[in-house]
């Protein structure tokens, strides 16, 4: 079975930054050999990159999680650790990616080849050695990598071409595009929609235009029922819509009530789909035995159709001749652009928070927390100095002071406490 896959979560996460190495140069005859520790390597990006050669998320049914690698630890002799490769991940043209949480669009993959860096690997930490200063000669801490976050991400495929075909399932509609395309879809006389959407280039001289079999639609559709809901969102790109209507009746199905049902799901769906400009195709004439069946049908509708057979090809240059004239008056498929307030990943919020205790402690919380428990390790006397010294340029210290911190008071930061000695 062809399966097809257009909507799906994942799990993505950027490489952690190595941590910075503590090492003291030791030598032989080198008496004051001095601090050598290098710094640690950036963790790897995670890169998704639009691939005309695929048409599906299926990939993404099997494997959910994508974790670039992590940068290498620091090492002696002032050796920076290795910097992970980037991770790529190839997804169909036409891939929108949302936060999950938020329901926020990231970014549009609308062109083959395209390359976006949704999260950046993480930094690598200093070595010993970058602490060097006149008042500390031989520091002993080093800084930690940059520890990075997994975000769940929805991917949604939205296929891009010019024209969508849309009907119920066996009107015809993917004998119509191998008959106006050089697509070969897989055809046979179901009863079942089309799997996946197909694709194919019209050719015109010159010029050409891409048209879409969207997998056929059943009534209820918008409201989840079949694989119709899945569907309706890559029509949402197109320019145009042929509605297809089998005017022959050979399912048993009356062509006014599919005409109806089908727009009905459509506006059910979205107002914007029920705007899109549509022409009516009255397909399988070759199988009428009275055309003034099409008459009645045009009458009811209130709109021209062009009545066409895949089969003998009769009306299929007049009907290719009204698609590319309409399709040369309307703008050409839109990228879906990002939301602009919003940020997979927020740079660093260096604010902090302070409240007191019942017990007199004073507790600091906030982004200027996590930013110093991922940045400073605190397993050396120098190290906390160096702790102290952020504290104080950033503020906090004299806050604490005006909240009425005073020497013996306990301070809470992180995973830290200590007595205030002024």
């Amino acid at each position: 079975m062809n399966m097809f896959l257009d909507y799906v979560k994942i799990f993505i996460k950027a490489g952690d930054g190595g941590d910075g190495k503590i090492s003291f140069h030791r030598e032989k005859f080198v008496p004051n050999g001095g601090p050598d520790g290098g710094d640690g390597g950036k963790g790897g990006d995670v890169v998704f990159v639009a691939d005309k050669g695929i048409n599906t998320l299926i990939d993404f049914r099997f494997q959910k999680f994508y974790r670039a690698e992590n940068g290498g630890d620091g090492e002696n002799k002032n050796k920076t650790g290795r910097s992970a490769p980037d991770l790529e991940v190839r997804v169909p043209v036409g891939t929108v990616v949302r936060d999950t949480e938020s329901g926020k669009i990231i970014a549009d993959l609308f062109e083959d080849g395209e390359r976006i860096t949704l999260l950046t690997g993480g930094r690598g930490g200093k070595g010993n050695s970058r602490f060097v200063h006149s008042q500390r000669q031989a520091p002993s801490f080093s800084q930690l990598g940059e520890k990075t976050k997994e975000h769940q991400v929805t991917l949604e495929l939205k296929t891009i071409a010019d024209v969508g075909l849309v009907g119920f399932p066996n009107v015809g509609k993917s004998t119509l595009l191998s008959v106006l395309t050089s697509a070969k879809p897989k055809i046979a006389n179901y009863h079942f929609t089309t799997i996946n959407p197909n694709l194919g280039v019209v050719q015109l001289y010159d010029d050409s235009f891409v048209i879409a079999d969207i997998p056929g639609l059943i009534e209820g559709a918008s409201e989840g029922a079949g694989l119709g809901h899945y569907f309706l969102r890559h029509i949402e790109r197109v320019r145009l819509i042929v509605h297809i209507v089998d005017i022959s009746g050979s399912e048993g199905r009356d062509p006014v009530d599919d005409f109806e049902k089908i727009n009905n799901e459509l506006a059910t769906y979205s107002e914007a789909l029920a705007a899109i400009p549509q022409i009516v195709v009255a397909g399988k004439a070759d199988l009428l035995e009275d055309r003034d069946v099409v008459e009645a049908f045009e009458k009811k509708i209130k709109q021209k159709v062009f009545v066409i057979s895949a089969l003998t090809h009769e009306g299929i240059d007049e009907l290719l001749a009204a698609i590319k004239s309409k399709v040369d008056e309307l703008p050409p498929p839109q990228r879906i652009q990002p939301d602009e307030d919003f940020e997979l990943e927020p740079k660093a919020d260096q604010r902090f928070e302070i409240y007191r205790l019942d017990d007199g402690s004073f507790v600091v919380e906030g982004g200027l927390v996590d930013f110093l428990e991922q940045n400073v390790t605190l397993d050396s006397r120098e190290s906390f100095a160096f702790f102290q010294k952020v504290l104080k340029d950033r503020g906090v210290i004299s806050e604490l002071k005006k909240r009425g911190m005073k020497e013996g008071d306990t301070v809470v930061i992180g995973d830290v406490d200590f007595e205030w000695m002024d």
